[in-house]
């Protein structure tokens, strides 16, 4: 294919050899990409995909670096982990955390609760980072609208009706119903309510 497309003719051809290639490049410096993400499962995945334990870890660490390991699980192109109560959810990166804790606590089904409360609804949606509990604490002080609603006060409560108290055989009543076919020899219902 490659050389079936070489030998294919084209019009401009006169105009692209006449144009030279410049191998120059304006800075002789090559910067690292800044806005590239190493997630904080990096590790793990690493382990998981490839048998590669992180380097400069002590013996205790390797241990217990091994030990956290069999809790999550490598689905290309995700990782999973096996929360306490045996629920999997995914492990998402630092970027994707704001969407998500802005979904949970500001979008339409969010309802501006508290950290915690956001932070539970953010595991029931079946997410996970370590730092969930304190970054939705983070959010929800960063919130405008939760922060003027404040905590709910004795004037927001509804007014409660009293009860009307009555005295036993006060309202009561009773309905009697047959016969009706023999059902092990009873053929009547008797019903009282008091």
């Amino acid at each position: 294919m490659a050389d079936h497309l070489s030998r294919l003719e084209n019009s401009n051809i006169k105009e692209l050899d006449e144009v030279e290639i410049n191998d120059s490049f304006s800075e002789e410096q090559f910067f690292a990409i800044s806005d590239l993400e190493v997630p904080w499962f990096a590790d793990i995945a690493n382990f998981l995909a490839a048998n590669i334990i992180p380097k400069g870890l002590t013996h205790q660490q390797k241990k217990r670096f091994i030990n956290d390991v069999k809790n999550y699980f490598w689905d290309d192109p995700f990782l999973f982990r096996r929360c306490e109560n045996q629920v999997i959810r995914r492990c998402v990166t630092r970027s994707e955390t704001s969407k998500i804790l802005e979904h949970c606590h500001s979008g339409p089904t969010g309802g501006h609760y508290s950290g915690t409360k956001t932070a539970h609804k953010i595991l029931e949606s079946g997410f996970y980072w370590p730092s969930l509990f304190k970054d939705a604490n983070r959010y929800i002080t960063s919130c405008d609208k939760f922060q003027r609603t404040g905590n709910i006060s004795k004037r927001d409560k509804m007014p409660q009706n009293y009860m009307l108290l009555c005295e036993i055989f006060d309202v009561w009543g009773i309905d009697f119903m047959g016969p009706f076919p023999s059902s092990v020899e009873n053929k009547y219902i008797l019903v009282a309510v008091d």
